[in-house]
């Protein structure tokens, strides 16, 4: 895994005799992803730097940027491409001879060969450019499901790319000014969707895109989507069987490395099928990594163990305790725009754990997202089929009203009422977002002041949720529900949070569960092989019954939960109250600091429940400490 920065060095960019000096403060920016190489490549028109993981190939010969044998394009890559041989093979059917063992020289001589036609043919994860040295071009891509990340930024003549906003800040002519919508985003969804970041004219390349440009007129293509349209001709025997057979060799072709190579284990269905799958193609033990906490209601550790003892696997483990309050700033840092999912954390020392021993972890990742895992997806299909029992002229007058009433009770009965009868009367992708939004609308208006107020005011981040939900091609709500996340909430979320605090410890991450020919397939299976009443992941369990016994399969699903509110309440309580009382601040520049403590004095007094809005503010203002305008 690597980092890669650069800009074009057009008439606006000033002091010509700075650049590599700006360049080398842009990589260093970013050492974490690639502690073992750095290389930089200017010429009149660009600058590119580059910082090296070394996975494949790890002689020099592999650094970058990269010139190709033709001498007219430079590339900079961050990724793998997992069918790089057999591209390799079929290029050298063609002539083409190579000097090096990597997947780089691969993808940059089918790059030269092919053009932007030869991201159809690449099986990976990456973010890469390629500057055209004869055109004057510089082209970058993103892999389809978006787990490596790329960033641009472009405004009065200046183009800028990283893998990390952090190493284009250094710039001079870049503006750090905060974009109002991208906030009232994060609050909705934890984190600011693509393409925005929280800055004006800073831009997240989003997945499945490439751009090109000369740093004057820009083009911007999506080269990928997935389709939802049902194969039902199949029996579910046949669709068990082929997808163990594909999940099978997204694992295999993701065990080639160069390096010690292992595996992110929960005991959930996902990570011990990556694990099992991983013993089937693995000569020796393969190793594992856990995680655990003090709090009995969200370890999990004994389930790892479980699997691991099944497989034989060199298991390692590792308990959050009182370390939290302690490193909490500085895990958060490798954030650099506002982030809230909590499960960071645990991710973060997970990756810790897992450097010790290996420098390469395959994990589960993507599995609820194809197969319908998340419990709000029962939650959501339930609410869809109750809210058809009503008209909608019903809905739309009366349930709004009585939503209001209910969610005046102080009783939690009270306002769970509220929160589905509010979402009863909406339409099911504006319901979608409401129920899984953490942010609820009338809180932020409660809170939010100031310019940040009246810029946003009649802003709905709920258009994210519609458009994606509009777009999706799915015969029903389920999968339209599944494209959605899949093109949000994983990119957005789980994506960023994996990349980040792997990349802080200088670990690559793989997910064989999010190879595009699993995702899919996935995809084609009708949702009601997905979930089944109540039963998620129906078809994946049926899978792999065959290696997972039935009380891994059938356990109630934990997924990566932390702790919040004891952490909020114990080791966490003086932080957030310095933080909530503080002024200044992010949290007093954009938000009703009276409101904000009142919210803090009735959580702790226990009147109400308020852990994850607490915490995405604390998170905010961390965030701006280190990265606000």
């Amino acid at each position: 895994m690597c980092g890669l920065a650069g800009f074009l060095r057009t008439p606006a960019m000033p002091a010509r005799d700075s650049h590599g000096a700006w360049l080398a403060r842009m990589t260093d920016a970013i050492v974490h992803r690639g502690p073992d190489a750095e290389g930089h490549y200017l010429d009149d028109r660009i600058a590119l730097g580059h910082r090296r993981l070394s996975i494949i190939d790890l002689s020099e010969h592999g650094n970058q940027p990269m010139t190709s044998a033709c001498g007219r394009y430079v590339i900079a890559f961050n990724g793998e491409i997992y069918n790089y041989l057999d591209l390799k093979t079929a290029l050298q059917g063609q002539g083409v001879s190579f000097s090096t063992e990597s997947d780089t020289e691969v993808l940059l001589a089918l790059y030269a060969r092919e053009g932007r036609a030869c991201l159809e043919r690449l099986n990976g994860m990456f973010a890469f450019v390629v500057w055209d040295r004869e055109a004057g071009k510089l082209f970058m891509a993103r892999d389809r499901l978006g787990k490596k990340p790329l960033y641009y930024y472009q405004a009065n003549g200046h183009f800028a790319f990283a893998s990390e906003i952090k190493a284009l800040l250094p710039l001079p002519p870049l503006e750090r000014r905060l974009r109002p919508d991208a906030v009232k985003d994060f609050f909705a969804y934890q984190y600011v969707p693509d393409p925005k970041t929280v800055f004006q004219n800073l831009f997240k390349l989003p997945p499945g895109y490439w751009l090109e440009t000369d740093g004057q007129e820009t083009q911007l293509h999506r080269y990928w989507d997935v389709s939802f349209r049902s194969l039902d001709d199949r029996s579910e025997e046949q669709i068990a069987g082929e997808l163990l057979e594909l999940m099978s060799d997204a694992v295999r072709v993701r065990m080639v490395s160069d390096v010690p190579l292992g595996a992110f284990l929960s005991g959930g269905i996902d990570s011990s099928a990556v694990v099992g799958l991983m013993a089937e193609h693995s000569s020796g033990p393969v190793t594992t990594c856990a995680i655990g906490f003090d709090s009995e209601r969200f370890d999990e550790v004994h389930y790892a163990e479980q699997v691991a003892r099944q497989f034989s696997t060199d298991h390692h483990e590792y308990t959050v305790r009182d370390t939290v309050a302690d490193q909490l700033r500085g895990i958060a840092r490798y954030f650099d725009e506002p982030f809230a999912d909590p499960s960071f954390v645990p991710t973060y020392f997970v990756s810790q754990l897992a450097r010790q021993t290996v420098t390469v972890a395959l994990a589960g990742d993507g599995g609820d997202e194809n197969f319908a895992g998340y419990s709000k997806y029962v939650t959501d299909l339930w609410e869809n089929q109750l809210r058809g029992l009503f008209p909608r002229p019903l809905r739309r007058r009366l349930f709004p009203t009585l939503a209001g009433v209910a969610g005046k009770g102080s009783h939690a009965l009270f306002r769970k009422a509220g929160s589905l009868l509010s979402a009863l009367a909406r339409e099911p992708d504006e319901a979608f977002f409401l129920t899984n939004c953490f942010f609820r609308p009338s809180l932020w208006d409660q809170l939010a002041t100031g310019d940040l107020a009246r810029e946003t005011r009649h802003y709905d981040p709920a258009e994210l949720t519609r458009m994606h939900y509009g777009h999706a091609d799915g015969p029903d709500h389920l999968s339209r529900i599944l494209y959605t996340d899949i093109k949000t909430y994983l990119p957005g979320d789980i994506l960023v949070k994996v990349d980040r605090m792997s990349m802080a410890n200088s670990l690559e991450t793989r997910a064989p569960l999010l190879d595009y020919r699993v995702v899919e397939y996935a995809a084609s299976i009708p949702s009601a092989l997905k979930l089944r009443g109540r039963e998620k992941k129906h078809i994946l369990k049926q899978s792999l019954k065959p290696m997972l016994t039935d009380d891994i399969l059938y356990r109630k699903k934990m997924g990566f939960s932390v702790p919040l509110a004891e952490w909020l309440g114990q080791e966490l309580r003086n932080l957030a109250h310095e933080r909530f009382t503080a002024t200044d601040g992010g949290l007093a520049q954009c938000f009703d600091m009276t409101q904000l403590q009142s919210l803090w004095q009735r959580h702790l007094a226990g009147e109400q429940q308020f852990s994850q809005e607490l915490w995405s503010l604390l998170v905010f203002d961390l965030w701006w400490q280190e990265y606000g305008p």
